[in-house]
């Protein structure tokens, strides 16, 4: 994307279509794959989710001081918040004690540096992981639920799924609609823009990363 792309186009609708390819690598994962083809066990699952926790905590730990910024302050919405759910999901899955024996992959830990490092010093690349992360979550993320709900009988939208409930969100349709919609009116310039596209991209490359290595973790064997 030059600069002249974003002249007359939504500017959510150019970084959808601009990352749509490493989107699109991340959801074709073998690791996520084998998860939702039920082809990996609950233990895949639960470590998975533990990776999360860490690249929440990542995004989540400024939101305070973020929700006053004039370029990441707007997508601060009270309805996205994960890391408690996510908490919720790791007692279940892991036990009382998690916090003491869950361990972040390399990938996961380069992820989650990232997410922190424009936290701190780049809102627009913050709204970048923001958007796909939450987005995700309230998209392909659903799939993850049902799956997880079918294969390894949690209870629907019960303990072990709840980071995929967003219970304050009773129309996800809408939701991301008025999302998108501050995409559009984010305060940036096109220069400004085509960076956050490109750290868009960056973001599902640290993902599609995270993935590659659950995917070595949990090889299936022939």
């Amino acid at each position: 994307m030059n600069a002249t792309d974003t002249a007359g186009t939504a500017f959510s609708a150019l970084i959808r279509t601009a990352s749509h390819e490493q989107h699109t690598e991340a959801e074709t994962s073998t690791f996520m794959s084998d998860l939702l083809g039920g082809r990996l066990g609950v233990d895949a699952y639960a470590r998975y989710t533990e990776q999360l926790w860490f690249v929440y905590e990542a995004l989540e730990a400024d939101a305070e001081r973020l929700a006053a910024d004039p370029v990441a302050g707007p997508f601060m919405r009270p309805e996205l918040p994960r890391r408690t759910a996510l908490e919720r999901d790791l007692a279940h899955l892991r036990g009382s004690d998690w916090r003491a024996t869950i361990t972040a992959l390399p990938a996961t830990r380069a992820y989650a540096a990232r997410v922190t490092e424009c936290a701190r010093h780049w809102p627009g690349g913050y709204v970048a992981h923001h958007y796909t992360r939450y987005l995700g979550d309230l998209s392909g993320g659903q799939i993850i639920r049902g799956k997880a709900e079918r294969t390894w009988g949690f209870a629907r939208k019960g303990d072990g799924v709840r980071f995929y409930v967003f219970e304050d969100i009773t129309n996800p349709a809408a939701f991301k609609r008025g999302y998108r919609a501050l995409l559009d009116r984010v305060r940036a310039d096109d220069l400004e823009k085509q960076r956050i596209v490109t750290e868009c991209k960056r973001a599902f490359a640290l993902n599609t990363a995270v993935f590659r290595a659950l995917g070595e973790e949990f090889p299936l064997t022939a």
